[in-house]
């Protein structure tokens, strides 16, 4: 679905022209992009600005902390940042250097779902550019989107189903040794690693487990019936019983109806 950026205030777009102008023309530097919630225009006054600056991949491997450096002086000594700091909450500068170069990476039974697919989806299918040095961008989007290979989407499909329904396994036996805290930890990995599965059957890149659930399931998947069963996945009247168990059972029928291979 299209997006279309938006600046929560003039603290925020004054900010990223001042970055913009700041790496533009840089040796090194193919692509400055807007990303998050401002590239989808869902920003507020206390949103942070997170920009992405594409670099060679040259660059990135041999002055890519150069450029982390250069920027942080910068940053110290332009009021403009300043002033954004001062105008929200969590209102400051997250900058993201890259080559464009995209790995699966680790994903174990322990450590929830990981980060490949909400990287392409983030800086290339949700950004938006703000100066383009060459043709970098375009290739990119042209090998990534819509979406990678059927053939390494069944590979990552199966291994994310595989780490989902193993952190389901271990709900009960967990909860039967009074271990709350820990159900729940592998109940809300299970939950995110489903998310990641249910976009990876799609062929739809995603923008976070954590957070924008109701943006992504109902707007991106067009998917509002199954929204609304997902909020009661978390209703547990009481923290220490057996509750969770139901819980994870629902999951794991979410999870087989709507992510088989």
């Amino acid at each position: 679905m299209p997006f279309l950026p938006a600046y929560p205030g003039v603290y925020h777009q004054k900010a990223a022209e001042k970055f913009a102008a700041f790496f533009h023309g840089r040796p090194g530097v193919e692509a400055i992009l807007l990303v998050n919630s401002c590239a989808r225009g869902k920003a507020s006054p206390d949103s942070c600005l997170d920009l992405a600056v594409i670099l060679t991949p040259a660059a990135f491997k041999q002055a890519r902390s150069v450029f982390e450096n250069d920027w942080a002086a910068f940053y110290q000594r332009e009021p403009v940042f300043a002033d954004l700091e001062k105008s929200g909450l969590y209102a400051n500068i997250e900058p993201y250097f890259c080559d464009g170069s995209f790995t699966p990476s680790e994903h174990s039974h322990t450590s929830g779902p990981d980060e490949f697919e909400l990287e392409i989806g983030n800086l290339l299918a949700y950004s938006f550019p703000l100066w383009q040095g060459s043709d970098r961008l375009e290739r990119l989007k042209s090998e990534w989107l819509p979406y990678y290979s059927d053939a390494l989407r069944l590979e990552r499909l199966k291994m994310v189903r595989k780490y989902c329904l193993n952190n389901l396994n271990h709900v009960e036996p967990f909860a039967r040794r009074g271990l709350y805290f820990q159900c729940f930890n592998r109940f809300y990995d299970a939950y995110r690693e489903f998310l990641q599965a249910l976009f990876i059957t799609h062929r739809i890149y995603p923008i976070a487990y954590d957070k924008w659930i109701r943006e992504q399931i109902v707007e991106i998947l067009g998917m509002p019936y199954l929204y609304e069963i997902l909020p009661h996945l978390f209703e547990i009247q009481h923290f220490e019983s057996l509750e969770i168990v139901d819980k994870a059972q629902a999951l794991r029928a979410l999870v087989e109806e709507y992510t088989a291979v």
